[in-house]
């Protein structure tokens, strides 16, 4: 990229300087424990509820789809987390059909309990090496599901080698769940290992549209991205006065960040 000129309110000119985007690996983590079978209030084609993993295969290649329409460059490959990462496709590809045959074949296992994510770490920082030397960028988006379970890991903290995203779809907070120490478990993390700013959103309200719409906000380069305090998309097309319900009567409990 060839540096930008302007005038500037002062007597000199301002000039941006030149700065490479590197092109994008990324490797989807998707969350298969039995968790990931639960019902959304949202429906498919046939009018039956979709699963957690449905949407989440859709949001996958609506992301896909749309992140080669920005730039046909970037590469994706696909990891699943039962107890631990294992490879579902190891290669990266640009490649719509093999994303789609990738896709199609993550399956949900029985519940797995607690997820150690130190394997995930060690694979994602073995490729991100490669990338460099690609003059390339790795990034993992990790969908997690889990509302009872806090995932785990042992990691240094001085080697961050890649950006990591987190989206996580729970059940609301009971007896038998936890989902607000699981978020801060995801939070640790991904301040742990991310390189560059790492984003991380979550919905108890089992709307396939909410997590399609995150899913668009990491759309975002990592290297182009503000601090996620900063971010205010997408905006809603109507204008709600302030006392507006907008949750639209449903009966949802959010988790926070402890940060």
């Amino acid at each position: 990229m060839e540096g930008i000129e302007g005038e500037s309110s002062g007597a000199g000119r301002l000039t941006l300087p030149p700065m490479r985007i590197s092109n994008e690996d990324i490797i989807f983590c998707v969350d298969v424990d039995a968790e990931s079978l639960v019902e959304m209030k949202s429906t498919g084609f046939n009018g039956k509820p979709i699963t957690r993993l449905d949407a989440m295969k859709q949001a996958i290649l609506l992301f896909v789809n749309s992140k080669l329409s920005i730039n046909p460059d970037h590469r994706f490959a696909f990891v699943t987390l039962a107890k631990t990462a294992s490879w579902l496709r190891k290669e990266f590809s640009s490649d719509i059909e093999s994303t789609l045959t990738a896709v199609r074949g993550i399956s949900a296992t029985s519940a797995c309990g607690q997820a150690d994510l130190t394997h995930l770490f060690k694979l994602a920082s073995h490729e991100a090496k490669k990338s460099r030397a690609q003059n390339r960028i790795l990034r993992v988006i990790l969908i997690y599901c889990r509302s009872s379970a806090r995932p785990q890991h042992q990691w240094p903290v001085n080697q961050k080698l890649f950006t990591m995203d987190v989206l996580y779809l729970h059940d609301k907070p009971g007896p038998d769940n936890c989902p607000q120490k699981v978020y801060d478990a995801l939070v640790d993390a991904l301040e742990h290992v991310s390189e560059n700013e790492g984003y991380i959103f979550e919905s108890g309200q089992g709307l396939a549209r909410i997590l399609f719409r995150q899913m668009c906000v990491l759309l975002s380069h990592p290297q182009q991205r503000c601090v996620q305090d900063d971010v205010d998309i997408p905006k809603s097309l109507v204008k709600k006065s302030p006392a507006a319900d907008t949750t639209n009567g449903e009966d949802t409990v959010p988790v926070t960040s402890s940060q």
